[in-house]
């Protein structure tokens, strides 16, 4: 387990940062990049869970998501690959964490009225903050797709994750407007007063 005696270091005063293992980085480089937005995109879903107090189950799915974000953040930040003799192997982003957002998504999905439009962010307060944390996930996941081109050992795993939760948010964002009875619809081309202005 981690144990932190001291919040400031001074290490990172040069620009630079320390991963799990390999030499120090730029704060700008982009495994740094990557998984700082993965952090960003769970504050985001600490931010949804303020308001899905009432709603026990999206909560609930909502907790595991933010301990498994912290999962593939380590995952990210530890470069290649274990010593065959290693003691204790790196924590890694599994195929079962990824399948278990599949089935969220499959369950929460059966309630849901079928889409006639894109969908706005808008609606509840919750619905919002989770479209907030599904775009922020894409972003990670833009990041992660680039991280894998020029570091292809990095874990493929940690791109289908980040995939499937911003697929999962965006439904769990719909169950939120009232099983996407509420959902804000794009209505294309609609410039209103602009137009007779």
């Amino acid at each position: 387990m981690v144990k932190l005696n001291t919040i400031y270091t001074r290490t990172g005063d040069a620009g630079t940062t320390g991963l799990v293992r390999g030499p120090r980085r730029a704060k700008h480089d982009l495994r740094v990049e990557a998984y700082g937005t993965v952090e960003e995109a769970n504050a985001f879903v600490g931010q949804a869970r303020l308001t899905a107090a009432t709603r026990p189950r999206i909560d609930a799915v909502l907790s595991r998501i933010q301990n498994d974000l912290f999962d593939l953040g380590s995952d990210l930040a530890t470069p290649g690959a274990d010593a065959p003799d290693a003691e204790h192997p790196s924590l890694r982003i599994r195929p079962v964490q990824t399948i278990w957002l599949e089935q969220q998504i499959d369950q929460f999905n059966v309630a849901l009225q079928p889409l006639t439009s894109f969908i706005l962010p808008g609606g509840t307060p919750l619905a919002v903050s989770l479209h907030l944390a599904r775009t922020v996930t894409r972003r990670a996941e833009r990041l992660v797709a680039a991280l894998l081109e020029a570091e292809p050992e990095t874990s493929v795993e940690t791109l289908r994750y980040l995939n499937r939760l911003s697929d999962l948010l965006f439904v769990l964002g719909r169950v939120a407007n009232d099983n996407g009875a509420g959902d804000v619809l794009w209505v294309p081309g609609n410039y209103g007063d602009v137009a007779r202005g």
